[in-house]
């Protein structure tokens, strides 16, 4: 699919600033004022158009991505980001999740990627699964589902090792890889239960664990009320209100706006719904104003070109 490169890390991006204003607002908050477009200020002072930490880490792997894959080397972007601002919008960063920095500094001490990960149940936050697209496009073409298992796997326990992070990345990363096939969203969503499930089976996963995805992995989601989906940083909510609204809408801007004014961790529900909805919807489907407006938004589209490039020789 042509541009699906840039319209799914411009659709993380945009979403991520759609949302880091009105971060931790409750849904009640915002269904008296929602948000119908970039704010400035408010929870985290930043000018217009600013993304966080969704996009920087993001950015930060698809930047490593455009010369290969190498775990290490995504670790090390990681505390380039942390200690120098690599990939943020204006040379700092101003939020950062537990697990996310308690991982960075293992790295920062000299421990190796695949090693630096938090592994409990309480590191389950949504950090691994805002960052992970980019691999939807470098693995589109992996024909062997254990491989890909294994990348988003070791990606993911950069930061967030415990199987539920994981099995959240993968689950997303095998839907967006349908989307950018080009299969229609009922298509992308019943493969990736199917797909899923199956792998869950054969590889013998804690069927406790696997129980917990039941509302995505056997049910349909996007079937749920609105009040019985959950939108804090726990990683199996993002996962769940992301997919929630992307299936229950019909535009990129639909898709955003939803997943930003459930409330809560709304840059990350943002991110995380922007991502794949940019590449279901088309980057020339994503409001101009939205992509003029973006801070960085250069600097943003040399890397998409950088990597759409090196995806296709």
């Amino acid at each position: 699919m042509e541009n699906a490169v840039k319209a799914g890390i411009f659709g993380v991006c945009i979403g991520d600033a759609l949302g880091v204003p009105v971060e931790f607002k409750n849904r009640e908050d915002l269904r008296k004022n929602p948000v119908t477009g970039y704010l400035e200020y408010m929870s985290w002072n930043q000018p217009k158009g600013t993304w966080s930490d969704d996009s920087s880490l993001t950015l930060c792997i698809a930047d490593v991505l455009t010369k290969g894959y190498d775990l290490e080397k995504i670790g090390q972007s990681f505390v380039k980001w942390n200690k120098y601002g690599h990939w943020t919008a204006y040379g700092r960063l101003f939020d950062i999740g537990g697990t996310t920095r308690h991982s960075i500094a293992r790295l920062i001490k000299g421990e190796s990627a695949r090693f630096s990960g938090n592994i409990f149940e309480e590191d389950n936050g949504n950090g691994s699964l805002m960052r992970t697209l980019p691999l939807a496009f470098y693995l589109k073409d992996e024909g062997n589902i254990e491989k890909l298992y294994q990348m988003v796997k070791e990606v993911s326990a950069i930061t967030h090792g415990h199987f539920r992070s994981v099995f959240a990345c993968f689950m997303y990363i095998v839907f967006a890889i349908e989307l950018i096939k080009g299969k229609s969203k009922k298509e992308s969503y019943v493969y990736m239960q199917k797909m899923a499930f199956e792998y869950s089976v054969n590889q013998d996963f804690n069927p406790c664990e696997i129980e917990l995805f039941h509302r995505v992995l056997k049910n349909d989601i996007s079937a749920y009320p609105e009040e019985e989906i959950k939108s804090g940083g726990y990683v199996l909510h993002s996962l769940e209100a992301s997919l929630w609204c992307f299936l229950n809408s019909e535009t990129y801007a639909e898709a955003v706006l939803k997943a930003v004014n459930l409330g809560g961790d709304t840059d990350t529900t943002g991110a995380i719904t922007g991502g794949i909805a940019g590449i279901y919807y088309g980057f020339e489907n994503i409001p101009e104003e939205w992509i003029s407006g973006l801070v960085r938004k250069e600097d943003i589209e040399v890397l998409c070109e950088k990597l759409q490039e090196k995806l296709m020789n």
